[in-house]
């Protein structure tokens, strides 16, 4: 299955150059969907440019705090001793959302086109 999702040009150009392995999200009726193995057509917000991802693995937790103690920045593109704060989820997602459904990081890979 192919599911579509869009994103910001920044983390959009970390998946793009492979260096963000893992997207955040909320666990809602949209995620609770996708299954390892399926993929993702991720849309920047910015210029309409598509990249598709193989899901390789649901990671869930309750909070965002959970999966950011859970992998290092290196998986979100980031260096690894770059300072990144798992509150910054919160200019998307409110407390209550976070709650009420949970997190989940979804591992993912870059795929070329005939894949």
């Amino acid at each position: 299955m192919i599911h579509q999702m869009k994103l910001k040009k920044d983390p959009f150009e970390r998946i793009k150059s492979g260096k963000k392995t893992i997207e955040i999200r909320l666990y809602d009726e949209k995620r609770r969907k996708i299954k390892e193995n399926d993929y993702i057509e991720f849309t920047n917000l910015e210029d309409g440019e598509v990249i598709k991802v193989k899901v390789i693995k649901m990671h869930l937790f309750n909070t965002f705090k959970e999966l950011f103690d859970n992998f290092d920045n290196s998986y979100f593109g980031h260096d690894k001793n770059e300072n990144i704060n798992y509150e910054r989820m919160y200019d998307y997602y409110t407390k209550e959302e976070e709650k009420d459904l949970g997190v989940v990081g979804i591992e993912i890979k870059l795929v070329n086109g005939d894949e």
